[in-house]
């Protein structure tokens, strides 16, 4: 299985890359070839701009038709979109590292899904959900959250789960593309656990990295 990482985090000490470091090595040792985009690391710009496109519709600019412009017109994006589009499009399985930043991931990631998931490549006019242009394909999240488990319940500090609070981009962006939505990985409290409560999540990660693969279990399957 052809597998994609998008991994967003600055430091490479910490709980979000041991994660992702679990994960990949996981799935390698069972034979899967494994690439990995370190959003961070290659320094992914997050601004959604007119310089996303190697040409231009003309006239009024507008974003999301200048997608659609680009992939009529053989790629029409900047080197570093297509790389991306590229990956995704030979992945199988995409598994989104993160933390959870103000009740959603950070920009940077969120710049990946504007600028990658475009109009014409991920979804189209008349062609979201089950008609999306990535359907057949899977997605994973696995998210850090600084604060404990019992903040994020309906009656909680939060008034609601992570996974509401994560419903926009689990239903909104996963979905809407077209992308089966497997059971996201969730960590709480991540600043205040012993070392032995560190090596227990990323032995609960590696079994639930076996399970995405050979026993998938579905957020949302249309």
């Amino acid at each position: 299985m052809n597998i994609l990482v998008v991994y967003a985090h600055h430091e490479p000490g910490s709980l979000v890359a041991s994660l992702k470091n679990v994960g990949i090595s996981t799935l390698q040792s069972m034979g899967h070839e494994v690439y990995e985009s370190d959003l961070y690391g290659i320094g992914f710009h997050p601004i959604a701009n007119k310089y996303d496109f190697s040409t231009l519709g003309g006239g009024h600019f507008n974003y999301m038709l200048e997608q659609k412009h680009a992939t009529d017109n053989s790629w029409g994006f900047s080197p570093d979109i297509v790389e991306q589009m590229q990956r995704l499009q030979q992945a199988e399985l995409v598994i989104f590292y993160t933390p959870i930043w103000w009740f959603s991931v950070p920009a940077i990631m969120k710049g990946w899904f504007d600028r990658v998931l475009t109009m014409g490549f991920a979804w189209d006019a008349g062609k979201i959900y089950e008609e999306g242009l990535l359907r057949g394909k899977k997605a994973m999240l696995v998210g850090v959250a600084g604060g404990p488990e019992e903040y994020y319940q309906p009656l909680g500090r939060h008034k609601a789960t992570l996974r509401q609070i994560m419903h926009p981009i689990f239903h909104g962006t996963f979905s809407f593309c077209g992308l089966d939505v497997l059971d996201p990985f969730f960590v709480f409290s991540s600043l205040n656990k012993t070392p032995e409560e560190y090596a227990g999540i990323l032995d609960s990660h590696k079994a639930s990295i076996e399970q995405a693969v050979n026993n998938p279990k579905y957020l949302s399957k249309f």
